[in-house]
């Protein structure tokens, strides 16, 4: 059996188990251990058949054994026990927001619902609201969901698409006579959800290039080939397929077609409504005066002779850039540590230890560990008193751990009353708080609305940063109502940070609302929410998102270095 398979069988094992009332802890366990394995490379059947399952990171000798008895037989008594007694249109229903196993259950003993089309026949009929203790609020909202989940539109989140494409690319430098590859498109503006992959490549040979390009063995469909472009599929990670274009473009207009294809649209039209009151034209072949190529070679030449500074890719979208270009966008480099990561002591992957070496490793002056509060049981959280354990824990690597500092912190949950998960005796022997909301309760439950809890912990003095400010999932889950100028006014008032949450399905604040709160004076926190060592990597996401609202370095936290990072902390405690 192959490790690919193990894994599925595993998720669905922990997803039926979820839906069943298993403990969260042990639900826990089976999603953490898929995670390790996902990342360790070795063959789990050759493991198993040397017993060497448990030197997997979170694989223990339970989920060591149910491995073993797939290896072994191929199938999973408990998976199969658990089939039986979870209906099998409960997972339908729970994918939609707003539905939880309660209403799902009840849902379908009304109506007979068991899928989306039911579901959507049933709101439009009126049905849903009728039944008791439902309503309109709640068909309303279900219908909401729904709505938002169709709207994706097919489009693949940023942290998905771009390490295809990187793959991709790669292997098109090797084809006959290209020079130079390139993506371009909304992938290479940094757009949160892309619906294609657009790469170039340069060359003299391009019907011999797209010709190889259609034939590689990531191709699922070859959509057309031609002398110049060629549009396939291949296939996404988690199901389905993205298109993929690659054109050829010889040398002497590589610039000018990388700048046509990399967009935005509203960008482009800004830069050729500047080349005709220059009496020139642009287009994807270069800049001409009549049919005399003036440049094209490069998009620097292309801006130079228009008499403009070189636009970075992530802020071309017609948003003021040609007249107001930032000097100094934030980068990777710039990056002096991350605010944000979890350890093994709440839901995460890798010991304190292995993420401080992991972050020293990529030249990082500073970590914060911020495990999770007593309220994430989801997420394993700690109750007060692991708490005062693991800060025990976190202090005594940081002495031990020369060459990086480590900062002690949490992630503590914003309540549904806006109180704090821990009071402020454990968040004042925190270093850094991460104050997050994870509950989304409204109505009764729900003592206040997310702007007015959101702005309750930025008003905590220890609270150094806001995390994942709108809770959305890309794709997956609508952010929270947020008053967003009122929690950027706030947070610029109060010297709370704001988080661009880097993690491929959050990217939380979100461009736009980036933006909005360098324009009120607030200083923003880039972090990657690491839970194991290699989701650092992700920090590369949140530079994107940084640069699409114009972030320079010196508007992040974590771009400053320890000393001046304690000085800002301090002045947010009052000390």
């Amino acid at each position: 059996m192959t490790n690919e398979a193990i894994i599925e069988m595993l998720e669905k094992l922990a997803d039926l188990m979820e839906l069943d009332g298993v403990e969260a802890f042990r639900v826990n366990s089976y999603r953490r251990a898929v995670r390790s394995i996902r990342d360790f490379k070795d063959d789990l059947t050759v493991l198993a058949n040397q017993n060497r399952l448990t030197e997997i990171p979170g694989v223990g000798k339970g989920i060591a054994g149910r491995i073993a008895e797939l290896v072994s037989t191929g199938r999973l008594a408990e998976l199969e026990t658990l089939e039986q007694k979870v209906p099998t249109w409960l997972p339908t229903l729970l994918a939609m927001p707003g539905l939880g196993p309660k209403k799902a259950a009840l849902i379908h003993e009304k109506l007979g619902v068991t899928d989306l089309a039911g579901l959507k026949t049933a709101i439009e009929s009126g049905k849903l609201a009728e039944i008791p203790g439902l309503g309109d609020a709640t068909a309303k909202k279900i219908a909401e969901g729904i709505q938002f989940i169709e709207s994706g539109g097919g489009r693949v989140p940023l942290g998905i698409a771009l390490p295809l494409a990187e793959a991709l690319a790669e292997r098109i430098r090797y084809l006959s006579g290209v020079r130079r590859v390139e993506i371009a498109g909304s992938l290479r503006r940094g757009k949160e959800t892309v619906a294609d992959i657009d790469i170039l490549c340069e060359t003299d040979q391009g019907e011999k290039a797209i010709k190889e390009f259609t034939s590689l063995s990531d191709v699922r469909r070859v959509l057309a080939a031609g002398e110049t472009k060629g549009s396939v599929t291949i296939k996404l990670p988690e199901g389905g397929e993205i298109q993929v274009d690659l054109r050829a473009i010889p040398t002497e207009s590589f610039g000018a077609g990388l700048m046509s294809f990399t967009g935005s649209k509203e960008h482009n039209i800004r830069l050729r409504e500047r080349a005709i009151a220059c009496k020139w034209s642009l287009n994807e072949y270069g800049l001409f005066e009549g049919t005399n190529r003036l440049v094209g070679e490069s998009e620097e030449a292309i801006y130079a002779k228009l008499g403009l500074p070189f636009v970075p890719p992530e802020l071309r979208e017609d948003r003021g850039e040609l007249d107001r270009l930032p000097a100094d966008l934030v980068s990777l480099d710039d990056i002096r540590g991350d605010l944000h990561m979890h350890t093994v002591a709440s839901d995460g992957r890798n010991s304190i230890e292995e993420m401080a070496a992991a972050a020293q490793m990529r030249g990082y002056e500073f970590i914060a560990i911020c495990d999770h509060s007593k309220s994430s049981t989801i997420a394993n959280g700690l109750s007060i008193e692991r708490m005062e354990q693991h800060i025990e824990g976190i202090r005594r690597v940081a002495r031990a751990k020369p060459g990086i500092h480590i900062l002690l912190g949490c992630e503590c949950d914003i309540l549904l009353d806006g109180q704090l998960d821990y009071p402020d005796e454990i968040l004042a022997k925190c270093d850094w708080v991460v104050a997050s909301a994870h509950a989304r309760a409204t109505g009764p439950a729900a003592k206040l609305n997310p702007t007015e809890r959101t702005l309750a912990a930025i008003e905590n003095r220890y609270v150094c940063a806001i995390g994942h400010p709108t809770g959305r999932l890309i794709n997956r889950r609508p952010p929270m109502e947020i008053d967003m100028p009122r929690v950027v006014a706030a947070a610029a008032k109060n010297g709370t940070c704001l988080e661009i949450n880097a993690s491929w399905q959050r990217l939380d604040l979100k461009d736009e609302h980036a933006q909005m709160a360098l324009a009120a004076g607030g200083t923003l926190t880039i972090n990657t929410d690491a839970h194991s060592t290699d989701q650092l990597d992700q920090m590369r996401l949140g530079i994107v998102t940084a640069r699409r609202a114009g972030a320079t370095k010196q508007s992040i936290a974590n771009c400053v270095n320890y000393n001046e990072l304690r000085k800002l902390i301090a002045r947010k405690r009052g000390a």
